[in-house]
């Protein structure tokens, strides 16, 4: 969905009869903290399918729904400051996506519930007491289980066998790192390779973390997932196509921006599927009482005209998995 569809369904929304507005039904506030741009044609697509599930469950913008859409970017101060002034609005339910948001609304309150469409480590990072019984005003949906961090490696040398090392680009301030890292070092051995992490902050990090790494030979990136990546995603993919590294990403837009592969949870889907969280706690339910849920679709992407630039065969084994393929 892009910006224009996007806009379109939200003034559609709004511009209900107004004796549709007259009933007089009460009006619900949900708040939406998002660390993207209002014009990111991803996060329009998300909130597109968050926007549509909710009106399939009965809520209507202008009727009986009120939505306040926060864009922080990738820059803290601003999710901060955005965390704050959502929380002074007293939603009925605040939207939140990612630990670098959802962090900031949990200081900013610890009454008003917060559904996260993806976390990587909710118990981890303190933010639920347990998957099954939440416990605060914190619950949703995660981005995937540790163990796909694993086969992430695995498909870097199923596509490169010639990869001897790996560098895991990660947010060190995201607790969930240590344990995805962890992880894809388990796996290192088996698949005969060397792996290293690549701590970074901003883009000037990542410049100097990628350049570096690829004065070695035989090397290749795992790019775990963070709103710091995120924000940075058209960066990374042009440091990996002019150092050749082949890259493993953790979500399909990095693919469909020019990356080479991708395995990971639909994160449209999940948003839906928030929609149905945000619903059933506008309806009284509480977020203490929700589970926390892994993720029902992923999605393996490949990049051919990529791999051929970088004079990878990637295999039929592969393509044959694959959901989408561009060529």
């Amino acid at each position: 969905m892009r910006r224009r569809s996007f806009v379109a369904m939200i003034g559609g929304a709004m511009a209900w009869p107004l004796v549709a507005r007259a009933q007089k039904e009460r009006v619900r506030r949900v708040g939406v903290l998002l660390p993207g741009a209002a014009d990111d044609a991803e996060f329009q697509a998300r909130m597109g399918a968050f926007l549509q599930e909710l009106g399939q469950l009965g809520w209507v913008i202008g009727r009986n729904l009120s939505i306040d859409i926060r864009w922080a970017t990738t820059n803290r101060d601003d999710i901060h400051r955005h965390a704050a002034e959502l929380a002074q609005l007293a939603p009925d339910a605040v939207l939140a996506f990612g630990a670098s948001t959802v962090g900031p609304m949990l200081q900013a309150s610890r009454t008003v519930p917060i559904v996260f469409p993806v976390l990587v480590d909710p118990v981890g990072g303190g933010f639920v007491e347990s998957l099954a019984r939440p416990g605060g005003n914190v619950t949703g949906f995660m981005a995937y289980e540790f163990s796909l961090a694993g086969k992430w490696l695995e498909l870097l040398k199923e596509i490169a066998p010639g990869v001897r090392r790996v560098a895991v680009l990660r947010d060190p301030s995201l607790p969930a790192g240590v344990g995805q890292f962890a992880v894809i070092q388990s796996v290192a051995s088996s698949v005969g390779v060397e792996v290293t992490s690549a701590n970074v902050r901003d883009a000037a990090e990542i410049e100097h973390a990628v350049a570096d790494f690829a004065r070695g030979a035989n090397g290749g990136i795992i790019v775990t997932a963070s709103g710091l990546v995120q924000g940075h995603r058209d960066l990374i993919v042009k440091l990996a196509a002019t150092h050749k590294l082949p890259t493993v990403y953790y979500e399909r837009f990095f693919v469909a921006g020019g990356g080479l592969v991708s395995y990971g949870a639909d994160f449209v889907d999940q948003f839906r599927r928030a929609a149905s969280y945000v619903d059933r706690i506008l309806k009284g339910e509480k977020p203490a009482d929700l589970p926390v849920q892994a993720p029902t679709r992923y999605e393996l992407a490949v990049n051919l005209k990529t791999a051929r630039a970088l004079g990878l065969n990637v295999p039929q084994a592969v393509l044959a998995r694959a959901d989408e393929v561009i060529e």
